[in-house]
């Protein structure tokens, strides 16, 4: 499992969350996407959005302006019986 980056930086509410999502879905379960966003509303849409889908919201953080959100993908549940 790695790690993937997603560099939003610039793009407005509700581009960053859409995006990361696209990203996600395309990701093994378990893998971690670190996203960089500028827009100050991506704070509550990212924690919004990891409590509503199931992923992990890691960790945030802000440098320089920078958000810093580290994401991991939600692990399906198993469909066996």
């Amino acid at each position: 499992m790695g790690e993937t980056l997603l560099d939003v930086k610039a793009l407005r509410c509700p581009l960053p969350v859409l995006r990361a999502n696209r990203a996600l879905r395309a990701m093994e379960p378990g893998s971690r996407l670190r996203v960089l966003a500028t827009d100050r509303a991506a704070i509550g849409d990212f924690e919004a959005f990891c409590r509503e889908t199931g992923h992990r919201l890691i960790s945030f953080d802000e440098e320089e302006g920078v958000l810093c959100f580290v994401i991991q993908r939600r692990v399906e549940p198993s469909s066996a019986p």
